[in-house]
């Protein structure tokens, strides 16, 4: 007979065995599992786990941007408006490249026939570099080739040019960079040929918009355009006492108009050859027509400023009949840099690009807007003002009003006889040229 001790060594032991049966049998099932996975059928799968794997690894990324793999693009060139839909198209490629954009090149410069004659000038001189990043966070980024590690990992990517490098081609050349290994390997794609803003557009206006949104001028920009500002109101708060022949104070500030006037010589002989290659009557605009139609805006209180952005050539002008501070209706106070005496105080210390870009604040800090629909300068600022006024709930300006943003094109009638077009952006444009070449399929809502 078993004493008690034996029998519950018995159950130990019976425990122990089945413990070992159960752990043998988990061990089974996962080789079974290994071997399955590595049978041809899964082969794919498991290899592409595996990439996927090696991929969040060795790459480091940024919300959802890849800072290790770069894109390289040639110097930015031709004017302020001109270079920042470039700068945007490049850093669309390089978000489709699934890249971070190094920090390229603008130009100081309008000598875009020639290019020897250019001078460049960094990105972070004219905008803000972490700014940048900060907004645009998530979506593109920008890096300095000192981030690069290896200078020798470059592919030269080049880019098509003529006819027959439609869109459709180099949409497919931009996938296959991105889907090839070899070429993926790169640490640096280097895009050879044409500038940037001459490349072909995959990408809807919504997107270009929101690069936009990043690129904040450099607080001594934004300080100079200030400056304008302010003594725009002033010289008109100290015109309206002068005409009202009164002492008192002006009751709430001036309204401050800004009128983007294309009149110089370079600009009418483009624009009346545009015309007759696009057959069409409404890209050119007089003086006579730009004074008629401005004055003709409903809601402008009397008396109001007016800021008259335009070319330098046209300031010297000696005859009255064809000064731009002339043929204004009574209550309108023109004034233009030299009357208002920041033409070389504030504009001459700068390059070109540099005035361009003070130039453009102080338009888009503006009560109203009037620009010509087929100026890349005026279509970017009712573009920005555009997604202002969408923030504050307003995605229509056609209803009479004094509504924030308000935006006109002088170059195209209104809804009555001698008043410019009400114009907002569409936002749901599937592209941006529109906004690139011009257009007179101009509206009164975003979309």
């Amino acid at each position: 007979m078993n004493s008690p001790l034996s029998s519950k060594n018995l159950r130990l032991f019976s425990k122990s065995v089945a413990c070992k049966c159960l752990v043998l049998v988990g061990i089974a099932l996962f080789y079974r599992a290994m071997v399955l996975s590595y049978s041809p059928r899964n082969a794919l799968s498991s290899s592409s786990l595996l990439g996927r794997a090696r991929y969040m690894s060795d790459s480091s990324l940024t919300g959802g941007v890849r800072t290790d793999k770069f894109l390289e693009v040639p110097q930015i060139v031709w004017g302020l408006n001109n270079q920042k839909i470039a700068f945007a198209r490049a850093c669309l490629t390089a978000r489709t490249m699934n890249r971070t954009l190094l920090l390229p090149s603008l130009s100081a410069s309008l000598f875009y026939k020639e290019v020897d004659k250019l001078r460049p000038i960094p990105f972070d001189k004219v905008f803000q570099f972490e700014r940048f990043n900060s907004l645009c966070s998530g979506f593109v980024r920008l890096a300095r080739f000192s981030d690069v590690r290896n200078r020798t990992q470059v592919f030269d990517l080049e880019k098509g040019s003529g006819r027959r490098w439609t869109v459709e081609r180099d949409l497919e050349q931009l996938k296959q960079s991105a889907r090839n290994e070899s070429i993926d390997e790169s640490e640096v794609i280097r895009v050879i040929g044409k500038n940037p803003f001459l490349w072909h557009d995959h990408w809807p206006v919504k997107d270009y918009a929101k690069v936009f949104e990043c690129m904040v001028v450099v607080d001594e920009i934004a300080r100079e355009a200030d400056k304008v500002v302010m003594k725009i109101r002033e010289a008109g708060e100290k015109e309206a006492r002068t005409k009202l022949e009164s002492k008192t104070e002006i009751p709430g500030p001036v309204p401050f108009v800004a009128v983007h006037m294309r009149i110089e010589i370079d600009w009418m002989i483009h624009c009346n050859k545009l015309e007759q290659r696009k057959k069409v009557s409404e890209i050119c605009s007089s003086k006579r027509e730009i004074v008629e139609r401005v004055g003709n805006i409903s809601g402008l209180k009397t008396p109001t400023v007016l800021y008259l952005a335009v070319a330098d050539s046209l300031l010297e002008e000696k005859e009255e009949d064809s000064s731009v501070l002339t043929g204004w209706r009574d209550g309108l106070i023109p004034f233009e840099k030299k009357k208002l005496g920041v033409k070389e105080e504030i504009y001459g210390k700068y390059s070109y690009l540099i005035q361009s870009a003070i130039d453009y604040e102080v338009c888009l800090r503006a009560d109203v807007f009037v620009g010509n629909s087929f100026s890349t300068f005026s279509s970017l600022i009712v573009l920005e003002r555009t997604q202002k006024a969408i923030r504050l709930g307003v995605r229509s300006s056609c209803d009479d009003g004094e509504n924030k943003w308000r935006s006109y094109a002088y170059n195209l009638a209104g809804e009555s006889e001698g008043v410019p077009r009400r114009w907002m952006t569409n936002m749901t444009d599937s592209s941006l040229e529109a906004i690139s070449y011009g257009s007179n399929s101009v509206s009164c809502s975003s979309g």
